[in-house]
């Protein structure tokens, strides 16, 4: 798959499921910090998703007393926080010194790297992303989690399940995702984003974060490689 992205700023959506799948991934997140290390000439913003963490808090409160939607999406938010000051410490003095959580204001900074967690309820951090490139001016986030393409269903239930190369927003909406937003949602990229990142012309790549290889030749020149990119 040919993409063009942008050298000098790169967004990067990285799910919580793989800061921390049962317990923090130290394995991994050493590769990947060397990996961005390794591109002192861009700028990166991560923002880090709450994954498993955040659904085991959701449903073990919900299992306790009836807890609201935006309850639920709160505790997510936190557990993106959470995700978000691990990972902004692991860059120390390459990091700007707080994490993000309004994506949107602006931020005048020559550090290297910007980490941020989640906003509002409502929607997960992949809008956090989306927003967060349209506010520096990117046209391509590159969403990493434990998927390496989009599906046309869901893999671990159907055995032939077919892998998605390319794909538009229109028909990822249609098709894939929906329109709704529900707290706890495991979907390749929410609705809501889904849309915003249509509105905005911003295209995604949906990717397996393990495999950092992968995601360095996507870095180093965004050619082909194995993944999903949902575009206009």
């Amino acid at each position: 798959m040919l993409v063009k992205l942008k050298t000098d700023v790169v967004v990067i959506s990285l799910g919580g499921s793989l800061i921390c799948p049962d317990g923090l991934d130290v394995p991994f997140l050493k590769k990947f910090r060397a990996l961005i290390e390794d591109f002192p000439e861009k700028k990166f913003s991560i923002v880090c998703g709450g994954g498993k963490l955040a659904r085991n808090y959701a449903s073990g409160a919900g299992e306790i007393t009836a807890v609201s939607e935006k309850d639920l999406d709160w505790i997510g938010i936190r557990s993106t926080h959470l995700h978000a000051e691990v990972v902004r410490a692991l860059f120390d003095d390459f990091a700007y010194p707080e994490i993000i959580v309004n994506p949107t204001k602006k931020l005048r900074t020559k550090k290297m790297i910007l980490v941020a967690g989640g906003w509002k309820p409502g929607w997960s951090t992949d809008m956090d992303a989306v927003l967060l490139a349209k506010n520096i001016g990117a046209k391509l986030v590159i969403n990493l989690s434990n998927i390496d393409h989009v599906y046309d269903k869901d893999p671990r239930k159907y055995k032939d399940a077919k892998k998605i190369v390319e794909i538009s927003w229109d028909a990822f909406l249609k098709h894939i995702v929906g329109e709704k937003w529900k707290p706890g949602m495991n979907t390749p990229f929410d609705p809501v984003a889904s849309r915003e990142a249509k509105k905005a012309g911003i295209d995604v790549i949906v990717t397996d974060g393990r495999d950092i290889e992968n995601l360095r030749h996507i870095l180093e020149k965004a050619t082909f490689f194995k993944g999903t990119v949902i575009h206009r």
